[in-house]
C-alpha cells in the first residue's frame, strides 16, 4: 500500500460528516495528496489545500510535514504507481493558501521553494482568490 493515497483515485480513507468513507484533503492530513493534475504546459502538478492562518509557528511545521510527505511520494515512485501520467513529466509542488503567509511564513515559502528547485521540482504558492 501506498504511503500517500491520491484523493483523485482513492476515495475511501477517512469519515467526512457528509459522506462517511470520504477523504478528507487539508494540509492537516499528510496521509492524503489533496490534488493531482496535468497543468496546460504539461508538468505534474501536486497541490496541497491550506486553510490555516498564518499566526503561529504550528502552521509551518503542519506544511512542513505535508511537503516532506509529498517528496516521499514523489521520491519513491509511488506517484508512478498511482498516477502513471505523471511518467516522463516535471512535477511540481503548489500550495494554495487561503490566508497570505506573515513573514515567517514567506520566508519558508522562499526556502521551500530553494530547496524542491535544487531537487529538480518546482514550487509556487498562490493566495485563494474569492
Amino acid at each position: 500500500m501506498p504511503y500517500i493515497q491520491i484523493f483523485k483515485k482513492f476515495y475511501f480513507t477517512q469519515t467526512h460528516s457528509s459522506c462517511p468513507q470520504l477523504a478528507i484533503m487539508s494540509v492537516t492530513n499528510s496521509d492524503v495528496v489533496d490534488f493531482i493534475s496535468i497543468s496546460p504546459k504539461g508538468d505534474v502538478v501536486l497541490t496541497i489545500s491550506d486553510h490555516l492562518e498564518w499566526n503561529n509557528n504550528e502552521h509551518i511545521l503542519i506544511l512542513q510535514d505535508k511537503i516532506n510527505a509529498y517528496l516521499r511520494f514523489i521520491e519513491s515512485g509511488d506517484i508512478y504507481q498511482q498516477y502513471p501520467e505523471a511518467r516522463d513529466r516535471n512535477i511540481m509542488v503548489e500550495v494554495v493558501v487561503k490566508y497570505d503567509p506573515d513573514s515567517n511564513g514567506k520566508i519558508f515559502l522562499d526556502r521551500v521553494k530553494e530547496i524542491l528547485n535544487e531537487a529538480g521540482y518546482e514550487f509556487r504558492f498562490r493566495i485563494l482568490e474569492g
